[in-house]
């Protein structure tokens, strides 16, 4: 046995655990056990000199999810022959466990993809391809630069990654990342190896033209399954092309400020959790899908538009649709178990229940104006009646332990059950008919471990014995006989219930088997639904919340009248969010200076704007009372203060370089929203970037902006620069107390308000005080306002300079005034 297992062991890379099934555990031996023991919480044991560890077969899941949490890999041998005296158990290695390719639905979330991605560099090109093992889904993409992989990477959080073994140093500090053979990668052999399992001639109908780094990846990633990991893949049949014109983009930094699916505050507080009122798993994972790929097709968006709106119109067939849509389950999932051959009777039976819903779903959209997306469900009356009346109620999980199939479904197995459950009924019936056929009252069918069943007949009868009647064994008082009728039902009873377990699980592989040859079907159905879903979460949050139909434009507009914040305006508690209006021509007011205290909104109200904006862009309703969007390519939010200790950046850092990032890619059909450029620094340093900032997204740029800041001497740029316009908010001062009233009004603040917000947050009132005569001061001894800021281009002709004096007249801190 151990000559097996070191047989098996060698065939597997040195960071694999080998779980090898012997009888009812998974035993793990040497290196491999002193890893996991810990890991699993299990007692490292020794026989005579080699360590070992052992976990339940029957608990074998939960042990496996621990492992891989913890960022291992796992193979696990099966037994495939049963055991036998004297005979070793026969065994393979039937699947290796990764993150990137769990197939178990109890350790995966089901409303995010789990994907499995890999990255290669050729010339100045990098491709990524991500693959979903679960369902199916296939995806690559190109990319001209590190910084748009790097959003892409963040956006889809990859649970695995493959590197080249020889470009590591090229993609240095990926999450999940491990070195995968460099070979694979090479556009030549994986644009074959993708030739092949597609069976194509050319890739060129899937769009991969041209995408030599793509394609290497992507090849790569159906290597590292197949050949690596042991799975099948007949079930991935399509392979898409993520183009970046398509898309709009958005930075990973302004990923996480926007909290577009994640927020450290939870899920409700997340543009994904405002809008996710989804049914069904496909529909969970599309929905965050469309919020991280915004479209910059038109087209497209205003047919997602008209769903809606249909919907909207006849809300009884929207909660019809809804009430279909609860029934289904992951038939994604569920059908990409199956075609894999890891599928059990309960993903039969729940894909048999969906499926069972189709009709009623078909029907309803169908009376909607919208029949292409009823064309795409397809007709499953035959599979759904054959999995009705083939499996049980409620069928087990294990293949091997019987109930899987329903009475009724097969004669031959409602014989062997019959049999096994009532074998010595059987036995006695079969003996009284004897007696009557024979006429003998005292035959006797007995047992015994020699001759199995035979009929026992004294020798005062023997005269009456039928010539069908074999003769085994002469006793003393009696004759022993076998018949054929005997001998079948022996067979039978004695082996009815192996069996019978036997039958039902070939029956069971039958029925798989049926399924899979409508995996296509099934998958552009479970994509169907999962659109519908979507369209139907998206309509019913517009009519619990007022949003409104917005206008798409390809201009450089963006005009809301009375916008509210998506998340806040579901979410707040304690105050009525108040809404507020937004005009950005591109003319007069493309960059909006917004000024105004801390805590009165103005970071809510940026955000906001951006988040409208995404929000058209996947084709939903807005919250507001009309929108009209000029179509955005990139939206980049720049917010908060944070720094990276680990790549040793400070605050002020890490804002520079998302600064950067915005004023080197942004274009005039980009949205930017800042919020306090050049706070991490001294004033007037601060005071200086936050301007060249300002004066380089209007003259060089020309991208729509809005621009939140405590620099009051940039609201003079609206004198300077014609595109810019200055807006603050609304607060009211009563007993020196402030009240904020979030209300977005035209004009610059002015003043800030710190010293009251410093109140409320509690600082004692001796520093209160202190910091009241500080401020007064302050302004009594620094810049005269007649020297205030105006650009360096002020339509004034003084030859001084406009910007503050780098020397203002300094104080004395600890002196009495």
């Amino acid at each position: 046995m151990m000559a097996q297992y070191q047989a098996m062991r060698r065939t597997l890379p040195a960071d694999v655990l080998l779980m090898y099934r012997l009888g009812d555990f998974y035993e793990m031996f040497f290196e491999d056990a002193k890893v996991a023991a810990p890991i699993l919480n299990v007692a490292l044991t020794k026989r005579h000199t080699t360590p070992m560890c052992g976990v339940p077969y029957h608990a074998a899941e939960g042990y496996m999810a621990r492992l891989l949490k913890a960022g291992k890999r796992v193979a696990i041998a099966e037994q495939t022959s049963d055991p036998k005296p004297g005979k070793l158990v026969e065994r393979e290695i039937t699947r290796i466990l990764t993150a990137g390719s769990i197939d178990n639905l109890s350790l995966l979330d089901d409303q995010r993809p789990n994907y499995l991605a890999a990255v290669f560099r050729q010339g100045k090109k990098s491709g990524l391809a991500c693959v979903d093992h679960t369902t199916g889904e296939f995806t690559l993409a190109e990319f001209d630069d590190g910084g748009q992989l790097a959003d892409e990477l963040a956006r889809i959080q990859a649970s695995e990654l493959l590197i080249p073994d020889h470009q590591l140093s090229e993609f240095p500090g990926l999450a999940n990342s491990l070195p995968y053979d460099g070979y694979a990668f090479l556009p030549d052999h994986a644009g074959q190896f993708l030739r092949d399992h597609f069976n194509v001639h050319s890739l060129d109908g899937y769009g991969c033209s041209g995408l030599h780094a793509a394609t290497g990846a992507a090849g790569a990633v159906l290597h590292y399954l197949i050949h690596q990991l042991r799975r099948s893949c007949d079930h991935i049949r399509n392979l898409r092309v993520r183009e970046s014109a398509c898309h709009v983009l958005i930075d990973a930094a302004s990923q996480r400020n926007l909290d577009l699916v994640e927020s450290r505050s939870g899920k409700a507080h997340t543009l994904l959790g405002s809008l996710d009122r989804t049914a069904t798993p496909m529909g969970a994972r599309l929905l965050r899908d469309w919020i991280l790929h915004p479209l910059r097709e038109r087209e497209t968006l205003m047919a997602r538009q008209d769903c809606i709106a249909a919907f909207l119109a006849e809300p009884y067939l929207l909660s019809k649709c809804r009430e279909s849509l609860k029934g289904i389950r992951d038939i994604e999932r569920t059908t990409g178990r199956l075609a894999q051959g890891s599928g059990n009777a309960r993903d039969l039976s729940a894909l048999g229940v969906s499926l069972g819903h189709v009709p009623a779903l078909r029907e309803d959209v169908s009376n909607l104006s919208q029949p292409q997306l009823a064309s795409r469900l397809h007709d499953f009356t035959d599979l759904t009646r054959l999995l009705e009346t083939a499996l049980a109620e409620e069928p087990p999980a294990n293949l091997k332990e019987g109930g899987m199939i329903r009475d009724g479904w097969s004669p031959e197995l409602d014989e062997l059950r019959a049999i096994s459950r009532d074998g010595k009924g059987f036995i006695a019936r079969m003996q009284e008919e004897e007696r009557q056929r024979t006429g003998i009252d005292s035959l006797k069918i007995k047992f015994n471990n020699v001759f199995g069943y035979f009929i026992e007949i004294t020798t005062t009868h023997l005269a009456k014995v039928p010539d069908d009647y074999t003769r085994k064994q002469t006793m003393a008082n009696a004759e022993r006989y076998i018949t054929p009728g005997l001998k079948d039902m022996e067979h039978k009873v004695l082996g009815s219930e192996e069996r019978s377990k036997q039958l039902e699980y070939e029956l069971f592989l039958d029925l798989r088997k049926q399924v899979v040859t409508h995996l296509d079907a099934l998958q552009q159905t479970a994509a169907a639904i999962g659109e519908i879903d979507v369209l139907c979460a998206l309509a019913e949050t517009a009519q619990l919340h007022r949003h409104c139909r917005p206008v798409l434009e390809e201009s450089g507009r963006l005009v809301i009248v009375n916008g509210r914040h998506p998340v806040l305006d579901q979410t707040l508690q304690g105050e009525k969010f108040v809404p507020n209006d937004t005009t950005m021509e591109p003319e007069d007011s493309r960059l909006q200076i917004l000024t105004g205290p801390n805590m009165a909104g103005k970071s809510t109200y940026i955000r906001q704007v951006a988040l409208i904006a995404v929000m058209a862009q996947i084709g939903a309703y807005v919250p507001a009372e009309s929108a009209v969007v000029g179509l955005v390519d990139r939206v980049f939010c720049r917010v908060g203060a944070s720094d990276d200790l680990s790549r040793g950046q400070s605050t002020f850092m890490v804002e520079m370089n998302e600064t950067a990032l915005i004023l080197n890619h942004a274009t005039e059909r980009s949205l930017v929203i800042l919020d306090e450029i050049g706070r991490g620094t001294a004033t007037f340093d601060g005071l200086s970037i936050a301007w060249a900032v300002a004066e380089h997204l209007h003259d060089i740029t020309g991208c729509r902006t809005l621009f939140a800041t405590h620099y009051h001497e940039l609201t003079d740029l609206e004198a300077t620069r014609p595109a810019v316009a200055n807006f603050n908010v609304a607060v009211r001062e009563w007993n020196d107390e402030i009240i904020f009233l979030r209300k977005i009004l035209p004009g610059a603040a002015d003043k800030s308000y710190g010293i009251q917000v410093a109140r409320l947050a509690g600082l004692p009132k001796p520093v209160l005080e202190r910091a009241k005569a500080i401020l007064s001061h302050l302004e009594l001894h620094s810049v005269k306002p007649e020297a205030k800021a105006r650009g360096p281009k002020a339509k004034n002709t003084r030859q001084t300079t406009d910007m503050p004096s780098a020397n203002p007249p300094q104080m004395d801190l600890f002196g009495q005034f």
